[in-house]
């Protein structure tokens, strides 16, 4: 991939508007979401029944799975900070869609056909590494390709299509079964014939879809971000250029907070590494250490004066992340910390308290699962739905105020689950889940991209995933020990927690700093008619 030299600035001319798209334009733009979408809910639905074939224990599990978070933690900055600087016949963004559909329908193909276990957690990793590299361009795409007052539209589609994409992937081994009569079991250590086969439509609908994004859409060269005011131009003052002084300054910094977090990761592994019960906390450790770790090189390379590298402008761009960006990021912590409580936890707390089952081989507890099954579908479906209400609620009030809202909706959905007696109302508490989904996919990201230097995009959204990520492995890392010791193991309190933390979301969501908010404009279903 052609890398884009860096220019002298030139004197600046006035900023052109950049042209608003049509329905359609949009829609091609974000269409490869869908594929990206459908590969990725096939992967976090029958991965750990592909690993339970292959052999793997109950609690080898978690430790296998752990490759999607950290993966996503290293690819997507990476990513961003690369195709930030690309440019070449597929255009900025392009080219890293491509390359990641094709790595991951390989990857799709592979993992139903993986012969032992250890290929499988091989094969998760290409499968989440290329995802990743799929999907974290398309979130600077809508920055790069959209005016301030369609970001929340763009957005809104990616929710649409990636809701869409959710319930596709879910029905599709049942609809293989109970339509087209594939075999849905297996000899022992096989996979069976429905999950293999929707893991190679998924494949073939994963790259069809991100060519048609590739081949039905465009990107404004350097030249003509530099016309609309935006190549190069960092209006946050974020990542500033430093003097050698300044360099040698933070890179000390660097150095004092890393040996610090590494000291107390590996600290904690020490006296953590023998007990069974705080196995969980190890993996927060771990990476407590290893980011220390990174901080305590990047502050040595800077203090030898090697401040060019690639790797300490990352981490220096890190650290000067906007104002906004910071306020948002600690709304994406409660509102992933809440829903990653609500995928570990409502299978084990519907089962127990709707369906008074405990054993996963009775009938009672399977006919619970299918049903949060249903339930996590619907909230996919109304998500898929909601998208395109989200921008009018935005014009009409503002983009914090519909997120804010959104969170509520999913805080008393979550909560109501608690005081529920019927499972069949199960269906209207994953309203509430669904409405607050929809949002969390588009909203911080439209806020985001206005606050954000245009040059940067990239490598931001893919920084923005660490808020996605850290929550994860806290929930993790603690959300087990605190349902064990503080409500004796039940689980129902777990969505409890979760109810809460999207109210601090929500909350946290009305001092959040809109940059671009004024120039939102009216709302209206209509768009341009360009071709």
């Amino acid at each position: 991939m052609a890398v884009a030299a860096t220019t002298a600035t030139a004197p600046r001319r006035a900023a052109r508007a950049k042209p608003r798209l049509s329905f359609w334009q949009i829609w091609n733009m974000s269409f490869g979401f869908l594929g990206i979408q459908i590969g990725f809910a096939l992967q976090n639905a029958n991965v750990s029944r592909i690993f339970e074939t292959l052999g793997a224990r109950v609690d080898e599990i978690p430790l296998l799975w752990i490759a999607a978070p950290v993966t996503g933690l290293v690819v997507q900055p990476i990513i961003g900070y690369l195709s930030d600087r690309t440019w070449n016949r597929l255009g900025r963004r392009r080219p890293y869609f491509l390359a990641g559909a094709i790595l991951a329908s390989l990857a799709l193909w592979l993992m139903p056909n993986a012969p032992v276990l250890w290929v499988a957690a091989g094969t998760l990793w290409l499968m989440d590494a290329s995802i990743n590299v799929s999907m974290e361009p398309f979130r600077a795409f809508v920055g790069d390709n959209l005016p301030s007052e369609q970001r929340t539209t763009g957005f809104a589609m990616q929710s649409f299509l990636i809701g869409t994409g959710a319930v596709t992937a879910s029905v599709l081994p049942w609809l293989l079964t109970t339509r087209f009569g594939v075999r849905n079991e297996a000899p022992p250590g096989q996979i069976p014939d429905s999950v293999r086969w929707s893991f190679y439509f998924g494949a073939a609908v994963y790259l069809a879809a991100v060519l048609w994004t590739v081949f039905r859409s465009k990107e404004y060269s350097p030249a003509e971000l530099e016309s609309f005011g935006e190549a190069g131009h960092d209006a946050t003052g974020a990542g500033a250029e430093r003097t050698p002084a300044e360099f040698a300054a933070n890179g000390a910094r660097h150095v004092r907070t890393g040996v610090l977090l590494l000291v107390g990761g590996l600290g904690t592994l020490a006296v953590l590494i023998r007990s069974t019960e705080a196995r969980d906390v190890l993996i927060l450790a771990v990476a407590i250490a290893v980011f220390g770790a990174l901080l305590v090189l990047s502050g040595l390379l800077q203090r030898a004066g090697r401040t060019g590298s690639a790797f300490v402008t990352i981490l220096n761009d890190c650290h000067d992340m906007p104002p906004t960006m910071r306020q948002l990021a600690a709304v994406q912590f409660f509102s992933w910390f809440a829903l990653f409580a609500m995928w570990i936890y409502t299978t084990r707390a519907v089962t127990q308290h709707l369906y008074a089952a405990t054993d996963p081989g009775s009938a009672a507890y399977n006919e619970g699962a299918n049903w949060v099954g249903v339930s996590f579908g619907a909230y996919n479906g109304v998500a898929a739905i909601v998208a395109f209400l989200i921008p009018a609620l935005a014009a009409r009030t503002s983009r914090r105020a519909a997120h804010a809202t959104c969170l509520a909706c999913g805080a008393l959905g979550l909560l109501s689950i608690t005081v529920l007696q019927d499972p069949r109302l199960l269906l209207v508490s994953m309203v509430g889940v669904g409405v607050a989904w929809a949002s969390i996919l588009a909203m911080p990201y439209a806020i985001l991209t206005g606050a954000l230097p245009p040059a940067k995009l990239g490598y931001y959204m893919g920084v923005f995933n660490f808020f996605i990520v850290i929550p994860q492995l806290v929930a993790a890392a603690l959300l087990g020990g605190m349902v064990r010791s503080l409500f004796g193991g039940d689980a129902m309190a777990a969505l409890g927690i979760g109810g809460v933390s999207l109210l601090v979301a929500a909350a946290l969501t009305l001092r959040v700093d809109d940059r671009d908010e004024a120039v939102q404009g009216t709302w209206h279903p209509g768009f341009p008619a360009t071709d």
